[in-house]
């Protein structure tokens, strides 16, 4: 794909009210699919508007569809009122403006796709008159001030609801338009993945408080300008000043336009931006996605932040006799006591099920007899007071539980009443089925097993007893003689119902493990029956083996390599990696990938960020090799080598590599369309949306002819 920019270049200062400045427009030639229009701009304003407005000419004659193929070109502004780029606007709430189109159109997901920059207290009406949409203002405006409204893809032709993409309409209380821009990129900090239709928050930097270790800004302030990231994570900030800003981005999971801590994923970029000493940048219309896009300069690497919460405790419930859960609002939650009126303390078992503890497990070690359906208790723990400030805090527990018949059981048990009463009716003795054992477990009793990894066991319910030497493992040999090998039992450090049975497995080998009845028995009282488990380990000349040469200046620094599959999905992981040599045993074939975590505090996982804090998460980074690939083939008993520099990969992100990482990954992207084009064959073709790229350029409110 052939991708040519338009080079911005920015002048040093705003200029006064200016005219409507005619719109950018591409050549009435036919281009490919994902052609660009090369248009490099100088510094002078005149050649620019002198450029642009042959442009205009080219395009000024709108066409009426007669027929033929299926409309597939978007509503065209044909008259707004007052005009876009309009300066001096009144401060006050009902201002109208109206916005006709050469078509009726409709307005779809106004909530999700409709944003002012700045954000108005009261959101701006949008109705529906005639050809047109009219924008009643609901809110006394600051004064000199630019305003934009951002429609998104909101309005579409009302036929075939073809999209208007990144229409905005930009006016200012004051004398001039703020028109500088500013670009960047937003991606999953953890996942190296972009992140969509973020909104990003430029806040003037000598507006808002600094204090290094409680920052407030996202809680306490408004930001002055707002610009929202297209679905490949690049945004395009219009309408700045050259100030210096303090830069903010979140994902908006509930489409309400506000950041929510611990639900939507934030990030930020460290220091001042100004975009008037920012590098310059080239933008470009990408006619696949029908958006305009940019060269980053601004780099959000977005977490979720689930620190600034606050502490109390949410929920329980008690879902099972001898379970009982507690929800808590935030991780780490600090638990003085815990009492039930009925249970004895040391009879309450806590089992926090989360990483961050805050979600927690009561199991209750009594036999279900004398477990009341009722439990009554208290609770002492730390909680966020109006002020913010932890305190100690007491408060009931009650919980309830009751035996609520599935379907299932609801069948069966009619099903019995009616044999038993017929039984009766006959003069026939009549006995009830033996029950299934409720004793439950996760524990595969066939297949294969990877010599590295072994078994897994889970249980419903905490155990109570294990007696280890009932159970048996065997190996069989060649000749068909049984060995017996010794087995272990250890349980999974904050897990409490995870178990792992150790043994020395061998590989292409196969075993029979017999568990006894009653040699488990959890904390409700239920014991298994007898389980007899046949297994073969992996054999290794049938998967492929993986070597990596890890160099890395600082012997210090510790590292996290994840091996991942053609998807995505974790398969391997190898902690505490230092320079040296890490290797993968029993990949399967297929695709993989690597994602490599600078482990900076040693602790062996993943951290998060903290914005409060002014922390940034841990990198996290996909390996890619010297020709950008990040996906690489392996077969059966094959053995792949690959080198990795970590000083290299973790080196501080600047605007070109970040754009030649950028550039790689949409490279990658194309072949592996191309790829699933190959094997889904040809589709029927669709009609060239070519010689509707001018009319999108419309849509952009001026953005070619408005830059700095």
């Amino acid at each position: 794909m052939k991708i040519e920019k338009i080079k911005i270049m920015r002048l040093s200062e705003p200029r006064g009210p200016q005219p409507p400045a005619a719109e950018a427009r591409l050549s009435d030639g036919r281009p490919q699919a994902a052609s660009r229009c090369r248009m490099p701009f100088q510094a002078s304003f005149g050649i620019v508007a002198l450029f642009l407005s042959a442009f205009l000419c080219r395009c000024a004659t709108i066409g009426t569809p007669t027929g033929g193929p299926r409309d597939t070109l978007p509503p065209v502004i044909v008259r707004m009122n007052p005009d876009n780029f309009a300066t001096n606007r009144p401060t006050v709430d009902h201002e109208r403006i109206f916005i006709e189109f050469d078509e009726f159109v409709q307005i779809k997901d106004q909530q999700k796709e409709f944003y002012t920059s700045p954000a108005m207290k009261k959101k701006p009406l949008v109705t529906l008159r005639g050809r047109g949409i009219v924008v009643q203002l609901r809110d006394t405006l600051e004064p000199n001030t630019t305003y934009a409204l951002n429609f998104g893809s909101a309005i579409r032709d009302n036929n075939e609801g073809n999209p208007l993409y990144s229409m905005r309409y930009v006016f200012s209380t004051g004398p001039e338009i703020d028109s500088m821009l500013a670009s960047g990129y937003t991606a999953d900090a953890y996942k190296a993945d972009s992140v969509p239709k973020s909104y990003i928050w430029f806040f003037p930097a000598d507006s808002v408080e600094h204090v290094a270790e409680y920052d407030s800004t996202l809680f306490k302030y408004k930001p002055s300008v707002i610009a929202r990231a297209e679905t490949n994570g690049i945004f395009i900030a219009q309408n700045l000043k050259p100030i210096d800003y303090v830069v903010y981005g979140f994902q908006d999971k509930n489409d309400n336009q506000l950041y929510e801590p611990g639900v939507d994923q934030i990030g930020f970029v460290e220091g001042r931006h100004n975009p008037a000493r920012m590098p310059d940048f080239a933008m470009w219309y990408d006619s696949l996605r029908h958006y305009v896009t940019a060269a980053p300069q601004l780099y959000l690497r977005m977490f979720t932040d689930r620190a600034f919460r606050r502490q109390l405790l949410s929920e329980t419930a008690r879902p099972r006799q001898h379970q009982a859960m507690l929800y808590f609002t935030t991780a780490h939650p600090q638990i003085r006591s815990i009492r039930f009126d009925s249970i004895p303390d040391e009879r309450i078992i806590v089992d926090p099920q989360t990483e961050g503890r805050d979600t927690v497990a009561l199991w209750f070690h009594l036999p279900a007899a004398e477990l009341p359906d009722t439990l009554k208790g208290e609770i002492t723990y730390l909680k966020h007071d109006s002020l913010n400030v932890l305190q100690p805090v007491t408060e009931p527990l009650k919980l309830t539980w009751r035996l609520i018949e599935t379907k299932e059981q609801e069948r069966e048990r009619e099903r019995l009443e009616r044999e038993r009463r017929k039984a009766e009716e006959a003069g026939e003795e009549w006995q009830e089925p033996e029950k299934e054992n409720p004793f439950g477990y996760k524990l595969p009793l066939s297949g294969d097993i990877n010599p590295e990894q072994g078994l897994t066991a889970d249980f419903d319910y905490p155990l109570a007893r294990l007696d280890s030497a009932a159970v048996r493992l065997t190996a069989t040999g060649a000749d068909k003689q049984e060995t017996d090998i010794p087995v272990h039992f250890v349980r999974d450090t904050a897990r409490l119902r995870r178990w792992y049975i150790r043994a020395a497995w061998q590989p292409a080998t196969a075993y029979t493990l017999t568990v006894p009845a009653g040699a488990l028995t959890d904390i409700a009282g239920l014991s298994n029956d007898s389980l007899v488990g046949k297994y073969t380990t992996l054999d290794p000349d049938k998967f492929a083996t993986v070597k990596i040469h890890v160099a890395a200046r600082d012997p210090q620094k510790r590292y996290i390599v994840q091996l991942l599959n053609g998807s995505g999905s974790l398969e391997q992981e190898k902690r505490d990696v230092t320079a040296g040599d890490v290797q993968f045993n029993y990949v399967p074939a297929g695709d993989i990938r690597f994602r490599l975590i600078e482990d900076l505090n040693g602790n062996g996982r993943w951290d998060t960020g903290n914005v409060v804090e002014r922390r940034q998460p841990e990198r996290a980074e996909l390996y890619r090799n010297d020709a950008g690939e990040d996906t690489f083939a392996t077969k059966v008993n094959w053995e792949i080598e690959f080198a990795m520099d970590m000083d290299a990969i973790f080196a501080p992100v600047n605007m070109e590599t970040l754009q030649r990482r950028l550039d790689e990954q949409e490279l990658q992207r194309l072949r592996r369309e191309a790829e699933k084009q190959a094997k889904e064959g040809p589709k029927r073709p669709q009609h060239d949306h070519g010689n509707n790229m001018n009319d999108s350029f419309n849509a952009t409110g001026g953005m070619f002819s408005r830059f700095r």
